[in-house]
C-alpha cells in the first residue's frame, strides 16, 4: 500500500498531466487515476494545436499567452522531446470583406501582445507555395505552434513522478467535516487525499456532480482526417478566418471550416468540424465531406492525396467558452481544470501552473476570477 498522497488528478489526459507535474514541481506527492489509458480521451484525438492565433483578446488569449512561453520550456526540459514544432500559423480571407475583418480582428489581439504579421496576397505563396491561387490575403502569426498531444501527456506524467494508476474509474468522492473533499471511490477501493484535482475532460461535469455541484460540460464532436505521408507539402497551420467564429459559436449543429497543417511524420491533418451530438462516435460522412471540400479548396494539391484514416474526438464544451480553473468554492479541497473546449492542448501547462498554485496557497501568474468554476450556479460565482 502506498502512502497517501498529497492530491489526486483525476484524469490522464494532457491537461491532468501538466497539474501533476506543475504540483509535482511544487513538492507535493501525486497520484492520477484515469478509468482508460494515458491520452485515451480528447487529448488522443486531438491534433496538438497551441494556438493564440484563434483567441479574442480577453481571459483565455491572456492564458494562451502564458501557456505558449511554458509550452516553449517544456519542449527544452522535457526528456526525448514531444514533437514541438513552433511553426507558426497563417490565416487567409478568401474575399476583401473577409480580410478587413481579419485584419480588425488582428489589430486587437496585437494590442493585447500577439505578434501579427499581415501578409499581402502576392506573398501569400512565400510562406505557403501549394496555397490555392486568388486569395485576398492573410496574417501570419509566429506564436503557434504544435505538439504531439499524446506523447506530450506521457512525457509529462513521467516527469512528475506521480503514481499513475489506470483503468479505475471514480465513482464517488469521500467527504469529511463540512463536506471537505478527503479523497475518491473507485471500484478497486478508496483513495485518500486532502485535495482532488478535476481533470477529466468532457466528463468532468460528471465529476463535479459526484461532489454535488454544478460544471455544465457538454461533448462537443469534432473529426479529423489524416493522409498518406507526404513531403511538407503544409508548412504552418492553415485556415480560414471563418474558423474564429466557428470556435466561438454556441450552435449544437455541424460546422466545418478548414484548418490543414504538416505534421513532421509527414501526413497532413485536416479539420475543422464542431457539433453537439452527445457522446456520438457514428462517423459523419456529410462532415467529413465538408472537411476534404474546404481542404482542397486551401491547397489543391491535396485533391489526388488519399485519406488513410478519420477519427472523431469529443471538445469539453462549457457555455461561456471559457475552461473553469481553480478551487471551488463550494466544495473545500475538490479543485477543477477542465472545459478548455478545443485548447486544452494549449493551454495545458497554464492550467497546471494555475492548480499548482492554488494548491500550494502560491500565486496564479495572472488573474484567474473569468475561470471560475462556481459561476454557472445561479448567484454563484465571481
Amino acid at each position: 500500500m502506498t502512502s497517501t498522497p498529497d492530491v489526486i488528478v483525476v484524469g490522464a489526459g494532457i491537461v491532468g498531466a501538466a497539474c501533476a507535474h506543475y504540483a509535482a514541481r511544487a513538492g507535493l506527492k501525486v497520484t492520477v487515476l484515469d478509468r482508460g489509458p494515458v491520452a485515451g480521451g480528447t487529448t488522443g484525438s486531438g491534433e496538438g494545436n497551441l494556438l493564440v492565433s484563434d483567441k479574442a483578446p480577453g481571459p483565455e488569449l491572456e492564458l494562451a499567452l502564458h501557456s505558449a512561453e511554458l509550452w516553449r520550456e517544456l519542449a527544452e526540459q522535457l526528456p526525448h522531446g514531444v514533437e514541438y514544432e513552433p511553426k507558426g500559423g497563417l490565416v487567409v480571407a478568401s474575399d476583401d470583406a473577409a480580410l478587413t475583418a481579419l485584419r480588425t480582428f488582428a489589430a486587437a489581439q496585437e494590442k493585447a501582445g500577439v505578434t501579427v504579421r499581415e501578409v499581402a496576397a502576392d506573398r501569400l505563396p512565400d510562406l505557403e507555395p501549394h496555397l490555392a491561387p486568388g486569395l485576398a490575403g492573410g496574417v501570419h502569426y509566429p506564436q503557434d505552434a504544435q505538439v504531439m498531444p499524446a506523447l506530450a501527456a506521457a512525457r509529462l506524467l513521467r516527469a512528475s513522478g506521480a503514481e499513475l494508476r489506470l483503468g479505475q474509474e471514480v465513482t464517488g468522492l469521500l467527504t469529511g467535516p463540512g463536506g471537505a473533499v478527503r479523497g475518491v471511490r473507485t471500484a478497486s477501493g478508496v483513495l485518500h487525499a486532502p485535495y482532488v484535482v478535476n481533470a477529466a475532460g468532457t466528463w468532468g461535469g460528471e465529476l463535479a456532480r459526484l461532489a454535488g455541484v454544478l460544471l455544465p460540460v457538454l461533448p462537443r464532436r469534432g473529426f479529423v482526417l489524416v493522409t498518406e505521408p507526404l513531403p511538407r507539402v503544409v508548412r504552418h497551420k492553415v485556415y480560414a478566418a471563418d474558423y474564429v467564429a466557428d470556435v466561438a459559436s454556441d450552435s449544437a449543429a455541424l460546422q466545418t471550416s478548414p484548418v490543414v497543417e504538416g505534421t513532421p511524420a509527414g501526413p497532413v491533418l485536416i479539420g475543422a468540424s464542431r457539433e453537439r451530438v452527445g457522446f456520438d462516435r457514428t462517423l459523419s460522412v456529410p462532415a467529413l465531406r465538408r472537411l476534404a471540400a474546404g481542404a482542397t479548396a486551401l491547397f489543391p494539391v491535396l485533391a489526388g492525396v488519399r485519406v488513410i484514416r478519420t477519427y472523431a474526438g469529443f471538445r469539453p464544451y462549457l457555455p461561456d467558452h471559457l475552461p473553469a480553473i481553480g478551487r471551488d468554492p463550494r466544495v473545500p479541497g475538490l479543485l477543477h481544470a477542465c472545459g478548455h473546449e478545443g485548447a486544452g492542448i494549449g493551454l495545458a501547462p497554464v492550467t497546471g501552473r494555475i492548480i499548482a498554485e492554488c494548491l500550494v496557497g502560491g500565486r496564479p501568474p495572472l488573474d484567474i476570477s473569468p475561470f471560475d468554476p462556481a459561476r454557472f450556479e445561479v448567484g454563484g460565482g465571481a
